[in-house]
């Protein structure tokens, strides 16, 4: 069932995580992978979640990421703790294509969503990969939650969601 403003967001909720560190900086390097626990670490944050179909992926590489990595700082000012961005690739090429857009210190959380999961869980999804679409959650209450139309980034986009803060 989507996410709808009002509701909580929910419980239990956990993707594959390569955390950045200095060390781990050089694009080949993997780093090690870990279990990133959304649901108790945005408790009490005020999080902006998009999630895309594919890292490396025409729309995903060319359109959508850049707004969020362009407008990061006018996130931070209206008051986000949190960037995140899902996709069902493996935490391991969430971690690189971090990397190569030169994402460091954990600026935008790269997070896997192994197999879709928590995409399939609200509804969101297309098979076994996410569909285009952004939440925003505030101590743990869905603000916004829209979802885009097949080959449209409108609903997601980083100038939407800033419009929404």
């Amino acid at each position: 069932m989507p996410l709808k403003p009002g509701d909580r967001f929910p419980e239990n909720v956990k993707f594959g995580y390569v955390p950045y560190q200095a060390e781990d900086a050089e694009l080949t390097y993997c780093g090690i992978a870990t279990q990133y626990d959304a649901s108790k670490e945005w408790a009490d944050k005020k999080v902006v979640l998009f999630a895309v179909p594919g890292a490396f992926t025409p729309g995903c590489q060319g359109v959508h990421l850049p707004g969020f990595i362009q407008r990061l700082e006018d996130f931070k000012k209206k008051g986000v703790d949190i960037v995140a961005v899902i996709a069902s690739d493996s935490a391991f090429v969430m971690a690189a294509w971090g990397k190569a857009n030169k994402v460091l210190n954990n600026e935008i959380l790269f997070l896997s969503d192994p197999g879709a999961e928590f995409s399939k869980s609200i509804g969101w999804n297309i098979g076994n990969l996410a569909a285009r679409y952004a939440i925003v959650v505030d101590k743990g209450v869905v603000k916004y939650a829209g979802k885009d139309e097949r080959g449209k980034i409108v609903e997601s986009a980083a100038e939407t969601i800033l419009s929404k803060l």
